[in-house]
């Protein structure tokens, strides 16, 4: 039937690989440079044309250092970041560590602890990188429509102490930074929609990490087929005893959840957002859907 067909056609597309075929993916690690003992990061706000997919039109988004999401900012527990943000859009902005400890001054919310960062105007935070965790940098002015556009990143505070990192905590080889949007383009998992988001490759028996971000405006139920997941942390706090496994996880607007998976069942498992009109229609899947592909 029809609707066969085009299901049938857009997942040779994702497995195909359309992700590497699409320029422009963001999340990518940013290296600080040292400057009297404090990690800088320079980053420019700027209008970019992003694109979903490889067949879509380009969209016109937002970007921190010419992507969406921006790229990913990392450093450890007790660090001082300094921060430049160099605004060159032709309208003000202002800039949000969600859930680090800053001072007032720092806090990002023009009107209330600073003036807008101009039409090419800089801005420099500068903190103490507390608490550790998962968290995220993005705009908090116009904010539905400067973050639903594409102004929000990763902000990753690994814990001073080594042996609580994931690598050494869990064993994890890899560390997934997963963030969901809803506004510009549809419904994106890092700035992408299926069938050009990136799937998430491990070998039997690996153990990985997953950091979902929340960026967009609804709440969004993860789910992993063939195997569970252990919730470790949320908003960048370990829940220790409270710690639980599922297979679906509900990630409201603004939350932080750290997932371990231990990747016990080889295939490809289709890895989605619940919220089926997110996920699927008559024409096959779309939107928010990736897959975890177990290799033995």
């Amino acid at each position: 039937m029809d609707h066969d067909a085009a299901a049938k056609a857009v997942t040779e597309r994702f497995l195909g690989g359309e992700w590497q075929q699409v320029p422009g993916y963001g999340n990518q690690l940013l290296e600080p440079r040292n400057e009297g003992g404090a990690k800088v990061f320079d980053l420019a706000i700027e209008a970019i044309q992003h694109r979903i997919d490889a067949q879509r039109e380009p969209l016109a988004a937002l970007g921190y250092g010419g992507t969406w999401p921006g790229p990913r900012l990392e450093v450890v527990e007790g660090d001082t970041v300094r921060a430049n943000f160099t605004n060159r859009l032709d309208e003000s902005t202002g800039v949000h560590f969600h859930g680090q400890d800053v001072p007032n001054a720092m806090d990002g919310v023009p009107h209330i602890t600073q003036d807008p960062i101009m039409p090419g105007g800089t801005f420099t935070y500068e903190f103490t990188a507390t608490p550790a965790g998962s968290h995220m940098y993005h705009s908090h002015h116009n904010a539905t429509d400067q973050v639903g556009r594409g102004l929000l990143g990763a902000f990753i505070v690994q814990p001073r102490d080594p042996a609580q990192r994931y690598d050494r905590l869990f064993g994890a080889s890899q560390d997934i930074v997963w963030i969901s949007n809803d506004t510009l383009g549809g419904f994106t998992i890092n700035g992408r929609g299926f069938p050009a988001t990136a799937p998430i490759v491990a070998k039997l028996g690996d153990t990985i990490v997953i950091r979902f971000m929340n960026e967009g405006v609804m709440m969004h139920p993860w789910h992993l087929h063939g195997m569970p997941m252990r919730i470790v942390a949320r908003d960048g706090y370990p829940l220790g005893s409270a710690a639980f496994t599922c297979d679906t996880l509900g990630v409201n607007p603004g939350e932080r959840w750290d997932a371990v998976i231990e990747c016990r069942n080889p295939g490809a498992w289709a890895f989605h957002c619940h919220v089926l009109p997110h996920a699927e229609g008559r024409d096959g899947m779309f939107g928010m859907v990736t897959a975890l592909i177990v290799e033995p």
